[in-house]
């Protein structure tokens, strides 16, 4: 059962978020039990100042122990100062009001850090993927989870450029898994492409994410969010996948603009929680449907000086390619990492290879701090961030001109409902 509520207008009062966090976590056993909160990085708006102690106030008074995992999927570590910041927690209050309460980064490379829970077999994959892949698929997460009676998700749900919208128990798979599924789902995503999966609420890959976290044999609960910037806009308690579909809709309706034509020029501003490529690919992914053929998007980030800080030296090998360059060329690159070559597709976008020629549907510009001579090794224009004044592209959507201010958690989509082709 669900207990959660949501506003299309205005957002949800904090004393009201207490009082459904009472209901919610009255569905399960705490006493007694150790509690694993599961929650996301810095790279998601998410009110962790608020749901920090909350789940403290609420759970540690009645379970043995009370702690917490940021699910990082493949992004670096997060040091002290920066956790204490994602919970709005000064040094002193850690140390002493939480001192019993553990933190811990996800470690996706560390193989000894992981415990395999099962397969997926190759007849499974070829049945949920609509027969785009047949293989066995390992599904392995953060050993820790078994040193607890009680998983309990807490992160906000957008739409997703792999899975379609994200939450629920994508905080599992990717945000505490290895490799191995990581990669596989990945890249099952990018074959789909992200015009046809992002917003899309039951997708091949939600299915695999659903069927990796069903051998986890510890009981799993989840806090499903729905968060608009700063603004709690709905919270969903219960199991992860009803949980998950709850916020989904809330979501849909809430974090998707529809355009009536699509823009020749967008200006894609990336907010400062995004500080490499790797995350602030999220500016060309929410906004690719509404770009026009020929079209061209500027990711505009000062402040990103990486391309990304996990991946950087195999994207700076293989660059920033469409689907099919890496489709039709796939024993050339048999050994990157799945996950990887998504990400560079998701970036560049949907795009046509033949003939050993490439031909991007848009023009994917960086006006960052990584200098022009890798923009262009990459695979990616460049452009000087000094030279863009975004006051020159306000108010000027009857032009085909298109300003995002703040990018990366608003899917843009034409209202006729139609998606970008491969040219």
């Amino acid at each position: 059962m669900v207990i959660g509520k949501g506003y299309e207008q205005g957002q949800l009062p904090q004393a009201e978020v207490r009082d459904l966090a009472v209901k919610g976590l009255g569905q399960i056993e705490l006493a007694g039990k150790r509690v694993l909160a599961i929650i996301p990085d810095s790279t998601r708006s998410c009110p962790l100042p608020m749901f920090f102690p909350l789940l403290c106030d609420l759970i540690r008074p009645k379970a043995k122990k009370l702690d917490y995992l940021i699910a990082l999927g493949t992004h670096q570590a997060m040091p002290e100062d920066k956790i204490n910041a994602l919970l709005g927690l000064t040094p002193d209050e850690r140390a002493a009001k939480y001192a019993d309460v553990r933190i811990f980064n996800h470690e996706f490379d560390r193989p000894d850090a992981l415990r395999q829970v099962g397969t997926i077999s190759a007849d499974e994959i070829e049945a949920i993927s609509d027969g785009l892949m047949r293989e066995d698929v390992p599904v392995a997460l953060n050993r820790l989870i078994f040193d607890y009676d009680q998983l309990i998700i807490c992160g906000p749900t957008f739409p997703h450029e792999v899975v379609g919208f994200s939450g629920g128990n994508k905080y599992l798979f990717p945000g505490i898994a290895g490799a191995e599924i990581i990669n596989f789902f990945h890249w099952l995503g990018a074959v789909i492409t992200n015009p046809v999966i992002n917003g899309t609420k039951w997708t091949p890959v939600r299915k695999v994410v659903d069927r990796a976290a069903s051998m986890i044999p510890v009981p799993r609960f989840c806090f499903s969010l729905v968060v608009l910037f700063q603004d709690l806009k709905g919270l969903f308690i219960g199991p992860p996948e009803e949980a998950y579909s709850a916020a989904a809709d809330l979501s849909a309706k809430i974090h998707v603009v529809y355009k009536p034509k699509p823009f020749r020029r967008v200006l894609s501003m990336a907010p400062r929680m995004y500080d490499d490529v790797w995350t602030a690919g999220k500016c060309m992914y929410k906004l690719e449907p509404v770009v026009a053929d020929g079209g061209e998007l500027i990711i505009l980030a000062p402040h990103v000086d990486e391309i990304s800080y996990t991946h950087g030296k195999v994207l700076d090998r293989i660059g920033y390619h469409c689907r099919d360059y890496f489709l039709k060329q796939m024993e050339r690159f048999r050994d990157v990492p799945r996950g990887v070559m998504a990400h560079s597709t998701h970036v560049k976008g949907i795009g046509k290879f033949a003939g050993g020629i490439e031909r991007a549907r848009v023009n994917v510009v960086l006006a960052t701090a990584i200098p022009e001579a890798r923009c262009r090794k990459v695979n990616l224009d460049y452009r000087d961030p000094a030279t863009i004044n975004p006051d020159d592209w306000r108010d000027r959507e009857d032009e085909g001109v298109l300003l995002v201010p703040k990018a990366g958690e608003m899917l843009y989509r034409l209202a006729d409902g139609s998606v970008p082709r491969i040219p």
